[in-house]
C-alpha cells in the first residue's frame, strides 16, 4: 500500500468566547483564568464540523477530491441518523462519496484515523466537539467547542504535507469519564486515581511509538499532550521537558474528541520541513504517534490558521447568554408560536439548495436567482438554468432590520439583504454579530447553522455573519 498522510487541513474555532472570571463574578465559584471558546445558539457538532471541512477544502491548491467523510464527535447532533450526511451534503458532494459516523467517545478519533489512513482515495476526517459541564464545576470552566477536518491521501491528487512514523496504542478498562445517554454533563472520577492509570499507559505507548519510528526523543522537535483528565495530561507532559507544545487549553479550552486536531493543526500552521512531532492522546488509554513533516509544508496554506481564529474571537460573551445556549437556564420565549418541524419530503427536495445553497444561473442573461427558479427574472427564459453554490461567494449588506419580536434563541434577530459579488440578492438571519453594529456595506459570509430545533428536528440551513479580517 502507498504511503498515506495529510494532504490538507482546517479548522473552526467559534466566533464567541467565554472569560472564566465571568462564572467566579456570577457563581461565587468556579471559573479561572483564560477563555473558553463556545458554540452560538445556532451552532453544533454537525455545523462546527461543516465549517471545518470546508476551511480544509479551501486550503492548500484546493485539487484534491473527496472520496469518503468521516465524522467522530462525542457529542452527536442526532442518534439513529447518521450526522455525516449532513456534512456532506452542506460541501455538496457527489451522492457517490461515503459519509459515516463514528461517534460516542473522544477516543472514537483512533477509530476515525484508521479509518482515514487505511481505506483508498482522498478521505475527509473531521472531528468536532462541544464541551459543558454543571455550571461552576472544571468541565464547565475548563471545556471548550471546535472542529479540525483533515484530508488524508496518497499524494497522486495533492502533496502530502505530514505522515505518521510509527505509533502505538496502549489500552485498558477503567473508570475515568462517564457519561450515560440523555445526560448533558459527564461525571469524573477522583482524579489522583485517573492519574496513577494514565501515566504508565503514556509511558509504555511513547517507548513504543519512539521505536516504531527508529527516532528518541531527543530526535523529537515538539510534543504534544491531549486529554480530558487534566491532572494526568499535565503528568505526562513532563516527558516533554521544553519541547511541549500548547495545548490552547488557555486560550479556547479543551474540545474533547477535536481538541488533538486543533492542537495538530496549530503545529501544522508554524512547522517546517522535516521536522518530528509527537503527539500523545489520552482517552481511556493512551496513543502516541510520531508524525514528520514533508517539504510540502513549507508550500502549503492554510486557509486560517487556528491561531487568527483565536485572535479573531469575541469575549463579550455574558455568562447568563452561555447557560442559556446550553440549555442551563430556561427564559421566557419570544411571544410568538413555536416554530414547527421541517418536513421531511420538502427538505429533501430542497436538498440542493437547503443545505449546499445552490441557486440558479440564467444561461442567456447570467442572473442568479436564490432560491433557484425555472422562469427567470431578466428576459422571462423557461428552464434555461444552470447551478451555482453561492456558500463561498463573499457578498455585502444592501440593507438590514433589527427584530426585536421574531422567534430567536438569542434575540434581537438581525436580517439582512445582502447582494453577492458576481450577482445574486438574498434575504439572510445574521449571527456572530453585535446587533449595533451591522451596517449598511459591511462585508459578509456564509455560514451553515442550525435554524432552531422543533420536535427533535434540526433545521439547518446557511446564515450570514461579518467576513473574517
Amino acid at each position: 500500500m502507498a504511503e498515506r498522510g495529510i494532504i490538507g487541513y482546517g479548522t473552526y474555532v467559534p466566533y464567541w468566547r467565554l472569560d472564566r472570571s465571568r462564572i467566579t463574578v456570577a457563581m461565587g465559584a468556579g471559573g479561572g483564568r483564560g477563555h473558553r471558546a463556545v458554540a452560538s445558539y445556532d451552532e453544533d457538532t454537525t455545523t462546527l464540523g461543516v465549517e471545518a471541512a470546508r476551511n480544509c477544502l479551501r486550503g492548500g491548491s484546493g485539487d484534491a477530491s473527496v472520496d469518503r467523510v468521516i465524522f467522530s464527535t462525542s457529542n452527536p447532533a442526532y442518534l439513529d441518523k447518521t450526522n455525516a450526511t449532513a456534512i456532506h451534503a452542506a460541501l455538496n458532494l457527489p451522492s457517490s462519496v461515503t459519509a459515516l459516523d463514528l461517534n460516542g467517545a473522544p477516543r472514537s478519533i483512533e477509530a476515525a484515523l484508521g479509518l482515514a489512513l487505511n481505506a483508498p482515495g482522498d478521505n475527509l476526517m473531521v472531528l468536532s466537539d462541544i464541551r459543558t459541564g454543571r455550571p461552576t464545576s472544571g468541565d464547565e470552566a475548563s471545556g471548550g467547542d471546535g472542529a479540525a477536518a483533515f484530508l488524508i491521501g496518497d499524494g497522486s491528487s495533492s502533496p502530502i504535507i505530514a505522515h505518521e512514523l510509527g505509533s502505538a496504542t496502549e489500552v485498558a478498562e477503567f473508570l475515568d469519564r462517564y457519561r450515560q445517554p440523555g445526560d448533558d454533563f459527564s461525571r469524573v472520577w477522583e482524579e489522583r486515581f485517573g492519574e496513577q492509570a494514565y501515566l504508565p499507559l503514556a509511558q509504555r505507548a511513547v517507548e513504543r511509538a519512539l521505536a516504531a519510528a527508529d527516532l528518541t526523543i531527543d530526535d523529537i522537535d515538539g510534543v504534544s499532550v491531549t486529554g480530558m483528565h487534566a491532572r494526568a495530561a499535565r503528568g505526562v507532559s513532563r516527558l516533554a521537558g521544553d519541547k511541549l507544545v500548547n495545548d490552547l487549553t488557555a486560550q479556547i479550552g479543551n474540545a474533547g474528541g477535536a481538541q488533538t486536531g486543533l492542537v495538530v493543526a496549530s503545529i501544522l500552521d508554524n512547522a517546517e520541513p522535516n521536522q518530528n512531532y509527537l503527539i500523545i492522546r489520552l482517552a481511556d488509554g493512551a496513543t502516541a504517534t510520531v508524525m514528520h513533516t514533508t517539504d510540502a509544508i513549507a508550500d502549503y496554506e492554510p486557509f486560517r490558521t487556528v491561531g487568527s481564529q483565536i485572535e479573531g474571537g469575541n469575549d463579550a460573551l455574558d455568562y447568563n447568554q452561555y447557560l442559556t445556549w446550553r440549555g442551563f437556564l430556561d427564559r421566557e420565549p419570544p411571544r410568538r408560536p413555536d416554530p414547527e418541524r421541517p418536513g421531511a419530503p420538502p427538505a429533501f427536495r430542497s436538498e440542493d439548495w437547503k443545505y449546499a445553497l445552490i441557486g440558479s444561473r440564467d444561461r442567456s442573461s447570467g442572473a442568479i436567482h436564490m432560491p433557484p427558479m425555472r422562469v427567470s427574472m431578466e428576459g422571462g427564459a423557461v428552464d434555461d438554468m444552470e447551478p451555482v453554490r453561492m456558500a463561498d461567494i463573499p457578498a455585502t449588506i444592501a440593507t438590514f432590520t433589527v427584530d426585536r419580536l421574531a422567534f430567536s434563541l438569542s434575540p434581537p434577530m438581525v436580517a439582512v439583504v445582502i447582494d453577492y459579488d458576481g450577482g445574486g440578492r438574498f434575504q439572510a438571519e445574521m449571527t456572530d454579530v453585535d446587533p449595533e453594529e451591522v451596517r449598511i456595506g459591511d462585508r459578509v459570509e456564509m455560514t451553515f447553522r442550525r435554524l432552531y430545533t422543533a420536535e427533535g428536528i434540526h433545521n439547518y440551513f446557511w446564515k450570514a455573519r461579518p467576513a473574517a479580517g
